[in-house]
């Protein structure tokens, strides 16, 4: 993780002849927001005097109570390679602070942060290494994103046959010229869809990374004529978009999750981990599942999870362990998709692994067959349970899950069940055409 001060703030902006600085921040849906200043503000962004209206950002604040203000964290300072050469355009991500100068606690990085800081005083640290999926499409002639694609590409192929290579290849360069590490990339199974995968990192920068790595991937592929979308379903008949979360725990820079005298190579922790999750998986869906179109994800046949089961020999439960060295240990959880916002995504599975290793929560045997195969009545007999099957029924979990609730806040809890009712209400009133082709004719 880098580490800037003031000064070196300075010297970086004038020595790199940057002309504007983008103070970022999200609202509670994990959407990028900015305040741009030129670099004769830099002095004032970062003496934290930067004020916005925060009633005008989804959940954070009442018109009578506005006025917001950008804290920089000063170790995310990046330029972005896209924009000219001279007078250059950087970044800082900021927490949010309310006018008296104390935090907002609507504001989802202060809430993972919060979470770490919980961590820290249990004395871990945790790592998370996110695998981010998503579409490239063609855009029409008046630019508007379409879902049309021209290739035919599946997993792992190449050029000419994955005519999104140039592309991807591109956010790659262009992400680590910011200063990130990425491990790997690839065409995805389906027809467009590529997968970056990053190096992990303190939770932290995992989620400025994810925020930042769809900004940058965005901005790419429009340069190519192309529009990125990381909607978790945007096609039907094939696989959707994930974000697997590569989650391990660490004391003192060593993996508490590895155990080589465990059979499965797993400390007690990681048992304790993966309990937690497992027990609180339906509600802590709301938050990594959030929009209607993530639940049509969420269906058997195209790979994603659908039940509460956990292995560490296949690939369709909802919590996997890779194979690995034993410093390198860690819990893959497949639920995730990336419409999440990713610093509310990371607060609430750390929290429920955290809260299993406080309460010592043994999660059942590991499900090494595959579930799909197994029946309604195997499943039954095992004692696997489904994860929500729509925005609402996560949303109920949601609100009988007062642990959960309380990652989130009172407040914030209360905005974002409110704000998720009123879209699945609304995707209710509409009538689709698949109703049309299905009804009007014979009814």
């Amino acid at each position: 993780m880098k580490s800037y001060t003031r000064d070196e703030i300075f010297e970086m902006v004038e020595e790199e002849d940057v002309g504007f600085i983008r103070l970022q921040f999200t609202d509670i849906f994990g959407t990028f927001k900015n305040v741009a200043v030129t670099a004769s503000q830099l002095k004032r962004a970062l003496d934290n005097q930067c004020m916005f209206d925060g009633s005008s950002i989804e959940g954070f604040a009442r018109v009578e109570d506005s006025d917001m203000y950008l804290y920089p964290d000063l170790n995310t300072f990046a330029t972005f390679p896209w924009r000219p050469q001279q007078g250059k355009v950087a970044r800082l991500i900021c927490d949010v602070h309310k006018a008296d100068g104390t935090v907002l606690e609507s504001d989802p990085r202060h809430v993972l942060k919060r979470v770490l800081q919980e961590a820290k005083e249990m004395g871990y640290t945790f790592d998370v290494g996110p695998e981010c999926e998503f579409f490239l499409f063609h855009a029409d002639e008046d630019g508007t994103p379409t879902t049309l694609t021209h290739e035919c590409a599946t997993y792992f192929d190449m050029g000419p046959v994955d005519l999104g290579e140039n592309a991807r290849r591109d956010m790659v360069l262009t992400l680590e010229d910011m200063g990130f590490v990425i491990e790997s990339s690839h065409h995805e199974k389906a027809a467009a869809q590529h997968e970056i995968d990053f190096h992990y990192d303190e939770a932290l920068t995992a989620a400025d990374n994810m925020v930042t790595a769809k900004m940058v991937v965005k901005t790419i592929a429009k340069r190519h004529g192309l529009h990125a979308t990381f909607m978790p379903k945007p096609k039907y008949g094939v696989n959707g978009s994930g974000m697997h979360l590569n989650l391990s725990l660490s004391r003192n820079g060593v993996n508490v999750f590895s155990d080589p005298e465990d059979e499965k190579g797993l400390s007690r922790e990681a048992y304790w981990f993966i309990g937690g999750i497992m027990e609180h998986i339906k509600a802590i869906t709301f938050i990594t599942n959030p929009i209607v179109n993530s639940y049509k994800r969420l269906v058997p046949g195209y790979e994603a999870p659908v039940y509460i089961a956990w292995s560490a020999k296949n690939r369709t439960p909802l919590i996997r362990i890779p194979a690995s060295s034993p410093q390198s240990t860690r819990i893959e959880l497949r639920s995730p998709d990336p419409s999440a916002n990713p610093y509310l995504a990371l607060a609430v599975c750390l929290a429920a692994g955290l809260n299993g290793i406080r309460n010592q929560t043994m999660p059942p045997g590991s499900i090494d067959c595959n579930i799909f195969e197994m029946g309604e009545e195997g499943r039954r007999k095992a004692g696997i349970e489904r994860l929500p099957g729509s925005l609402l029924e996560a949303a109920r979990e949601f609100y009988k899950d007062p642990f959960i609730m309380s990652v989130l806040g009172e407040e914030l809890s209360r905005k974002y069940i409110r704000a998720k009712t009123k879209e699945y209400a609304e995707y209710r009133e509409q009538v689709t055409e698949w109703e049309l082709e299905k009804y009007l004719h014979v009814i």
